[in-house]
C-alpha cells in the first residue's frame, strides 16, 4: 500500500514544477510572439508558402537563424556561404550547450537530445538561473516551458505567413523590437555574476564595431568571441550564487 500510494502521488508532486515551468515561459511567448508573426510575413515576402514557412519554424526553431535563411534563400548566394552564415548566427548556441548541458547530464540521453533541440535563449537563461538558485532541473519543468514556447512559435508563424500579404511593411510595426527588450531583460538578469559587467560591455562593443565594419549576422559571433576572450584572460573571480542573496 505504501509503494502504491507513492506512485500515485508522484504525479502530483509534478505540478509545482510544471506550473512554474509554464509561469516562466509565459514572458518569452509575449514577447516572441510578435516576433514569429515578423517572421511569416517576411517568409511570404520572400516568396515562401505558408506551409513552407511553417514547416521551417517547427523543423529548425531558430528564430534569427531563420529570419537570415529567407533573406538569403532564393537570390543566388552561395549555398555555402548561406550554411556558414547562419552557423555565425547560430554559434552561440554551441557556447549554451555547454554551459547548460552539465545541468541535465545525468539525463537519459533521448532526453537530453530534446532538451538541445528545444534550446533557446531564454531556456538556457532560465535554467541557468534555476541551478544557481540550488534548485534541480528537471525534464518535466524544462519541457514545461519550452514546449508552450515552441507550439506558439509555429502558431505566430502560421498565422503571420496566412495574413501577412495585410502588412505591407511587417518591419515598420516594430514588433521585431519586443524580442530584443526581452533579451536585454536576461543579460540584466545575471548582473549579480561576477566580471559582469565588463564583459557584457567589451562583447556590446565588439558586436556594434562588427556590425559597423563586418556586418550582419557576423557580429553576433563575434560579440561573443570578443567576451569570451576577456573571460579568458581575467583572473577567475569567486562565484556569487543567487541563493546567498536572501541569506540575513
Amino acid at each position: 500500500m505504501t509503494e502504491l500510494a507513492a506512485t500515485e502521488s508522484a504525479p502530483e508532486s509534478r505540478w509545482p514544477e510544471i506550473r512554474d515551468g509554464a509561469k516562466r515561459g509565459v514572458p518569452v511567448i509575449v514577447s516572441s510572439f510578435p516576433f514569429a508573426l515578423l517572421f511569416g510575413a517576411v517568409a511570404i515576402d520572400n516568396g515562401y508558402s505558408v506551409f513552407e514557412a511553417t514547416a521551417m519554424s517547427g523543423t529548425l526553431f531558430a528564430g534569427a537563424s531563420q529570419m537570415v535563411g529567407i533573406e538569403m534563400f532564393g537570390h543566388h548566394i552561395a549555398p555555402w556561404l548561406v550554411v556558414f552564415s547562419i552557423f555565425a548566427v547560430n554559434f552561440r548556441h554551441v557556447l549554451y550547450s555547454a554551459a547548460v548541458g552539465r545541468r541535465f547530464s545525468h539525463w537519459p540521453k533521448l532526453q537530453q537530445a530534446i532538451a538541445f533541440f528545444f534550446l533557446t535563449d531564454p531556456q538556457f537563461a532560465e535554467t541557468e538561473q534555476r541551478a544557481e538558485k540550488g534548485t534541480p532541473v528537471s525534464f518535466v519543468w524544462y519541457m514545461a516551458m519550452a514546449l508552450p514556447l515552441y507550439v506558439f512559435w509555429i502558431a505566430g508563424t502560421y498565422l503571420g505567413a496566412t495574413f501577412g500579404n495585410l502588412i505591407t511593411n511587417p518591419y515598420a510595426l516594430g514588433l521585431d523590437f519586443m524580442l530584443a527588450l526581452y533579451f536585454l531583460g536576461l543579460v540584466m538578469g545575471f548582473r549579480k555574476r561576477p566580471l559582469w559587467l565588463p564583459l557584457v560591455l567589451v562583447s556590446g562593443v565588439a558586436s556594434i564595431l562588427a556590425y559597423r565594419y563586418v556586418g550582419s549576422p557576423w557580429h553576433v559571433s563575434l560579440g561573443a568571441l570578443a567576451g569570451i576572450v576577456l573571460a579568458a584572460a581575467l583572473p577567475p573571480a569567486k562565484p556569487v550564487l543567487i541563493a546567498d542573496e536572501q541569506t540575513p
